[in-house]
């Protein structure tokens, strides 16, 4: 098969990196492609590192967001779409596959709450990868941190979504867990509070479009890579066990950070409607960390003994790739080159 000349995309400010994203993109956009399952076998075929690649990672992306609904111009007739179904689950076995083979196995604790808090907050403490935010605390230039806004808007401006997907498939003590954080990650009532729209303002305080996937052209692969992992876990509910270790690892290595970030912000001169949202999370996020790593993931554990592998692979995994996505930006800005992609010109 033929893989037919990119064409420009349908979706707005969604460019196609290769076969398997253009086909992808123009069947969830009312187009009639054949064979998307070939295309996605062709495309795993072709590429030795399906986490770091372009055109994969673009096509999970958007399969995704037909879920989410964070694309507008994707039908959401086609949702449920059998041959995208199958083309997503084709692509998620295989970066599965990817992270398993690549994300260090933690050692296995007892399953219960004392043992597996005890065991993630060791994960999180002993994790060697790269320092962004120290950087960004002490070294970063504006341009630098406008490119930071960027690629964090990925995720950020859909913060919380990904791991809400676990909410029905828990039960008891872990969905209680997991219901208290999400409440304060929209905000707790208040929307002006949640946290994906103090983020919008943020980026709108920097000078940034805060439109849901205004960047996604400019960031790479790894930076897709990073939500397509959220994503994935928390899709499958066989993989419920991954998602909460996500959590738990992402709210425990956050309160610091933050905290080095608004300090990046205020040193460039940056006004208090930008740095609110750091601000925000050095407080709630110490508090979340303790009810993720015992409530929430120990508390799974202890109900779910079967689920205790997949906990600590998704806890692995969080600080694994997004200690990827992180390298990759300080390994660029300290060889003085941009983070982003050049975008595609057609």
């Amino acid at each position: 098969m033929s893989a037919p000349a990119l064409t420009p995309s349908a979706l707005h400010g969604v460019t196609p990196r290769g076969p398997l994203s253009d086909a992808v993109i123009r069947q969830l956009t009312g187009g009639d492609v054949d064979d998307l399952g070939t295309r996605a076998e062709s495309a795993l075929a072709a590429t030795d590192d399906a986490v770091r690649d372009d055109d994969i990672q673009l096509a999970l992306f958007v399969l995704y967001a037909s879920s989410y609904g964070s694309l507008p111009g994707l039908n959401p007739d086609l949702e449920w779409d059998p041959a995208l179904i199958a083309t997503r689950g084709i692509l998620e076995h295989a970066f599965e596959r990817a992270l398993r083979a690549t994300v260090p196995a933690p050692e296995m604790p007892e399953p219960t709450v004392d043992a597996v808090g005890r065991a993630l907050f060791a994960l999180a403490e002993a994790d060697t990868g790269p320092s962004l935010s120290r950087y960004v605390a002490k070294k970063a230039t504006e341009e630098q941190m406008l490119e930071f806004f960027m690629q964090r808007s990925i995720y950020t401006l859909r913060e919380a979504d990904p791991h809400s997907w676990a909410i029905p498939r828990l039960t008891g003590r872990p969905k209680a867990a997991l219901v208290e954080i999400q409440s304060d990650e929209y905000g707790g009532g208040r929307p002006d509070r949640v946290h994906a729209s103090i983020f919008a303002r943020a980026m709108r305080g920097a000078g940034l479009d805060d439109t849901y996937g205004a960047y996604v052209d400019d960031v790479p692969a790894i930076t897709l890579a990073s939500l397509n992992a959220m994503s994935m876990f928390g899709l499958n509910r066989r993989l419920v066990g991954a998602i909460v270790g996500h959590l738990a690892a992402f709210e425990m290595t956050s309160s610091i950070p933050n905290r080095f970030y608004a300090d990046g912000l205020r040193r460039l001169g940056f006004t208090d409607d930008v740095t609110d949202y750091f601000d925000e999370h050095v407080e709630a996020d110490a508090v979340h960390e303790q009810i993720a790593a015992r409530d929430l993931a120990g508390g799974l554990a202890e109900d779910r003994p079967d689920l205790l592998p997949d906990i600590m692979f998704g806890a692995a995994a969080c600080l694994t790739v997004d200690g990827w996505a992180a390298q990759h930006m300080l390994d660029s800005w300290t060889h003085g080159e941009s983070s982003l992609r050049e975008r595609d010109v057609r």
